[in-house]
C-alpha cells in the first residue's frame, strides 16, 4: 500500500483537439443534450484521460495521507497544540507533491476555462460545464461516494434546470418591459415636446400681457396727466366764475340804484300830476263809493248765508289732526295701564323687600350680637404648604365655610401624611366590608394626584362590567386585582382616609359619597353620560370641528339637550362658560374646554353648574312631590299614593322609570314590584321622609313639564 502511494502516475497531456468531443461548445447545444448523450460523451472522455498512463494495476493513486494532512495544516495557527502533535507524529518531508491525477485535473480545468468565449450570454453555463465534467470523473472514480455525489450533483442540476425555465418564462417579460419602456420614454417625450409649446405659448402671452400692462400703465400715466391738468383748469375757471359772479352782482346793484336815482328825477320833474280835473275826480270818486255800497252788500250776505261753513281744506286738515290725536291718546291709555300694572307690582316687590330688609336687619342684629369677628383669612399664607400663591389659588371664590374646609383638609393633609400605620377597626357589622381588619396596616402615603387617578380607573372598570357586586365588594376586588392581596387592605384604609378628608374634590366626594351609600352609583354614570350627550351635541354643531362655537350655537345646543331647564339656568350655564351679557352672540367660544379637567380631578365652572342645577332641580322636584302628597315627614305614605302624587307632578313618566323610582323610594327588588290596581300595593307602606331620603340617593329628574291648570 506504501509503495503504491509512493509511485507517481503519469497523467497524459491531452490536446484541445482531444478533449472537445467532451461537448464543450460556444452555441446552445450543450443545454439541449440528452442526458444519456451527456453521460456516454463522459464516459468517452473519461476512458481518454483515464488510461494506464496514471493508474497501476487499475487502482488510482490516491493523495497520501501524510500530504492531505501537511494541505490542511497550512491553515492551523502554528502555536497551536495540534500543529505540535501534527508535527511531532508526521516526520514525512515537507517537499511532497499533489498525486498526478490531482494535477492533471487542476490543469485540465484550468485549460478548458482559457479556451471559453465569455463574451457571450451564455459565457456562465459554459464557465460550469467544465466544473460538471470534473464532478463527473470524481462520481465514476470514487465508487463508494458515487451514490452521494450523484444525488448532489442531480440536486443541483434540477435546480438549474427550473432556474433556467424560470429565466426562458420571464424573457417575454423582459421584451414586454422593453416595449412598455420605449412607449412610456415616447409618451413622455411626446408630453415634454407638449409642455415645451405649451410654455412658449405662455411665455408669448406672458410677454403680450406685459406689453399690454405697460400700456396701459402709459394709458394711466397719461390720463393722470390730463386729470391734473383739468383740476387745474377747472380751478381757474372756478376762480374766474366766481369773480364775474361778484362783478355781475356788483354791477345790478350799481344799476338798480341808477334806476332809483331815475325814478326820483322822474317824479321831481313831474309837477301836474296834482293839477288833474276836479270833476272828473268827484265823478270817480262817486262811482268808487257806489262800488264800496256793492261789495260791502254782497260780503254782508256772504257772511250771513257762509257764516257757519267751514272750508274743505280746513275741515280735511282738522279731521286729520283729529286722528292723530285719537291714536296718541290711545297709546298713552295703553302706556298708562302698563305703568299702572308695574306701578302695582313694584309697590308689592318695594313691600316684599321692606318686609325682607327687615327680616336681614333683625338677623344682622342677632348675627352682630352673637358672630365672632370675622377671620383674617391672609394669615394661612405661611401655614399652607406652598405659600401664598397657593392659598390664592385654593381661597379664589370661597367662602368663609368653604374657606374652613379648604383650611381643614389642608391640615388633615399634612397629618396624613406623617401617619405611618392606621389601626384596624375590626370586624363588627357597622364596619364597611372593605375595612374590616384586625391590626395595623400601612399608610401608603399617595399624593393627590394618584388617589383621583385611581379613583377615576376603578369608575372606568365599574362602568364597563356587568356590576353584579356591590359597590364595596367591587372597590375592595379592584385593589386586590391592582396591588395584589397583601397591600389590598393597605391602600383601601389609605384612600379611604384620603375621601373622607377631601370634601371639596369632586371625584373622592362622590366616590365617598357612594362607597358609604349616602348616593346610588347611577347618578354618577348618568352625570357622566349627560356630559358626554352634551360634548356631542356641541361636537356635531361644530361642523368645521374647529373647536368653536358662537354663543347662539351654544344656547341652541343647551336648550335642546336640556329642553325643560328654565331661561335663567340656561343663562347661568352660558355665563359660567365665559358668556357675559355685554358680549355678542357672534363671539367664539372653545367649547372643548368646558370639559377639562385638572391634575386632581376638578371640573371647570361649566360642569360645576350642571351638577349644582341638577342637585337643586332634583330638590325642587322631591319639594314638589311633598307638597302634593300634602303629608308631614314623619307621616307614613303608601304605594299607589306615591304613584298618583308623581304621575301628577310628571305626566310624561313612563312605565317603567316611574316603577324605578317607586322602588328605589320603598326599596321594592324586581320581583316584588305589585303592579298598578293590586290589592299588594295598599300594603306597601314607608315613612315620608325614608322615601325622600332613598329618592334624594337616587337619579331622579323631571321627564316632562307639569301640565298647567286650568284657570277658575
Amino acid at each position: 500500500m506504501d509503495s503504491q502511494n509512493s509511485q507517481t502516475l503519469n497523467f497524459p497531456t491531452t490536446s484541445r483537439a482531444h478533449l472537445r468531443p467532451l461537448g464543450v461548445s460556444i452555441d446552445d447545444s450543450l443545454f439541449t443534450e440528452t442526458k444519456n448523450t451527456q453521460k456516454r460523451k463522459l464516459s468517452q472522455k473519461r476512458k481518454t484521460l483515464l488510461s494506464g498512463s496514471f493508474s497501476i494495476g487499475g487502482h488510482l493513486s490516491p493523495w497520501p495521507r501524510y500530504i492531505s494532512d501537511q494541505t490542511i495544516l497550512h491553515n492551523r495557527k502554528p502555536c497551536s497544540d495540534d500543529y505540535r502533535k501534527r508535527a511531532g507524529s508526521l516526520q514525512q518531508p515537507l517537499g511532497t507533491t499533489k498525486p498526478r491525477y490531482l494535477e492533471q485535473l487542476e490543469n485540465y480545468l484550468r485549460k478548458e476555462l482559457l479556451l471559453l468565449d465569455l463574451s457571450t450570454d451564455s459565457a456562465q453555463e459554459l464557465r460550469l460545464q467544465p466544473y460538471r465534467e470534473i464532478f463527473e470523473f470524481f462520481i465514476e472514480d470514487f465508487k463508494t461516494y458515487k451514490p452521494l455525489l450523484s444525488s448532489i450533483k442531480n440536486a443541483y442540476e434540477v435546480m438549474l434546470a427550473h432556474q433556467r425555465e424560470k429565466i426562458r418564462a420571464l424573457e417575454p417579460l423582459k421584451a414586454k418591459l422593453i416595449t412598455v419602456n420605449e412607449n412610456c420614454n415616447e409618451r413622455i417625450l411626446a408630453m415634454r415636446a407638449e409642455e415645451r409649446d405649451e410654455i412658449s405659448t405662455l411665455k408669448k402671452e406672458k410677454m403680450n400681457l406685459l406689453k399690454l400692462i405697460d400700456k396701459k400703465n402709459e394709458e394711466k400715466i397719461s390720463l393722470q396727466t390730463e386729470v391734473t391738468k383739468l383740476r387745474k383748469n377747472l380751478a381757474e375757471e372756478y376762480l374766474h366764475y366766481l369773480s364775474e359772479r361778484d362783478a355781475r352782482k356788483i354791477l345790478i346793484a350799481d344799476l338798480n340804484e341808477l334806476r332809483y336815482q331815475r325814478e326820483d328825477m322822474s317824479l321831481a320833474q313831474s309837477p301836474g300830476v296834482w293839477g288833474e280835473d276836479p270833476v272828473k275826480l268827484t265823478v270817480a270818486l262817486k262811482m268808487a263809493r257806489q262800488d264800496l255800497t256793492r261789495t260791502q252788500m254782497e260780503l254782508n250776505t256772504m257772511k250771513a248765508n257762509f257764516g257757519d261753513v267751514v272750508p274743505r281744506r280746513d275741515f280735511e286738515m282738522q279731521e286729520k289732526t283729529l286722528k292723530e290725536l285719537q291714536e296718541q291718546l290711545e297709546s298713552l291709555r295703553d302706556d298708562y295701564e302698563e305703568v299702572r300694572k308695574e306701578h302695582e307690582m313694584l309697590l308689592q316687590l318695594h313691600m316684599s323687600t321692606l318686609k325682607e330688609r327687615d327680616q336681614f336687619y333683625s338677623e344682622l342684629q342677632e348675627i352682630q350680637r352673637t358672630s365672632t369677628p370675622r377671620p383674617d383669612w391672609s394669615k394661612c399664607e405661611d401655614v399652607v404648604a406652598g405659600g401664598r400663591d397657593r392659598w390664592h389659588m385654593l381661597a379664589e371664590g370661597k367662602n368663609s365655610d368653604q374657606l374652613v374646609d379648604v383650611l381643614l383638609e389642608e391640615i388633615g393633609e399634612g397629618l396624613l401624611r406623617e401617619k405611618d400605620f392606621f389601626p384596624g377597626l375590626g370586624y363588627g357589622e357597622s364596619i364597611p366590608p372593605f375595612l374590616r381588619f384586625d391590626g395595623t396596616v400601612e399608610n401608603k402615603k399617595p399624593t393627590k394626584k394618584e388617589v383621583v387617578k385611581l379613583l377615576k380607573d376603578a369608575w372606568k372598570e365599574r362602568i364597563t362590567e356587568e356590576q353584579k357586586e356591590k359597590f364595596p365588594d367591587f372597590f375592595f376586588s379592584f385593589l386586590e386585582r391592582h396591588f395584589g392581596p397583601g397591600d389590598a387592605m393597605a391602600w383601601a384604609y389609605t384612600i379611604f382616609e384620603y375621601i373622607k378628608l377631601f370634601h371639596t374634590n369632586e371625584v373622592m366626594s362622590q366616590f365617598y359619597a357612594v362607597l358609604m351609600g349616602k348616593r346610588k352609583e347611577s347618578v354618577y354614570i348618568k352625570q357622566k353620560e349627560t356630559i358626554a350627550q352634551l360634548l356631542k351635541e356641541m361636537t356635531n354643531v361644530d361642523s368645521q370641528n374647529e373647536g368653536l362655537l358662537t354663543m347662539e350655537q351654544l344656547s341652541a345646543v343647551l336648550k335642546s339637550t336640556f329642553p325643560l331647564k328654565k331661561d335663567e339656568r340656561i343663562q347661568e350655564l352660558m355665563e359660567a362658560g365665559g358668556w357675559h351679557p355685554s358680549s355678542s352672540n357672534a363671539d367664539l367660544l372653545n367649547y372643548r374646554m368646558l370639559f377639562m379637567e385638572d391634575e386632581e380631578g376638578q371640573s371647570v365652572p361649566f360642569v360645576q353648574k350642571l351638577w349644582e342645577q341638577y342637585m337643586v332641580e332634583k330638590d325642587e322636584y322631591l319639594n314638589e312631590l311633598k307638597q302634593e302628597l300634602g303629608l308631614e315627614l314623619n307621616e307614613e305614605v303608601t304605594l299607589p299614593k306615591v304613584r298618583e302624587a308623581l304621575m301628577n307632578i310628571d305626566p310624561s313618566l313612563d312605565k317603567q322609570t316611574l316603577n324605578h323610582y317607586l322602588r328605589q323610594a320603598f326599596q321594592l327588588p324586581m320581583t316584588e314590584m305589585p303592579e298598578e290596581g293590586e290589592e299588594r300595593e295598599e300594603g306597601t307602606v314607608t315613612q315620608l321622609q325614608t322615601a325622600l331620603e332613598q329618592l334624594q340617593m337616587s337619579d331622579i329628574r323631571r321627564m316632562g313639564p307639569r301640565e298647567q291648570e286650568p284657570a277658575s
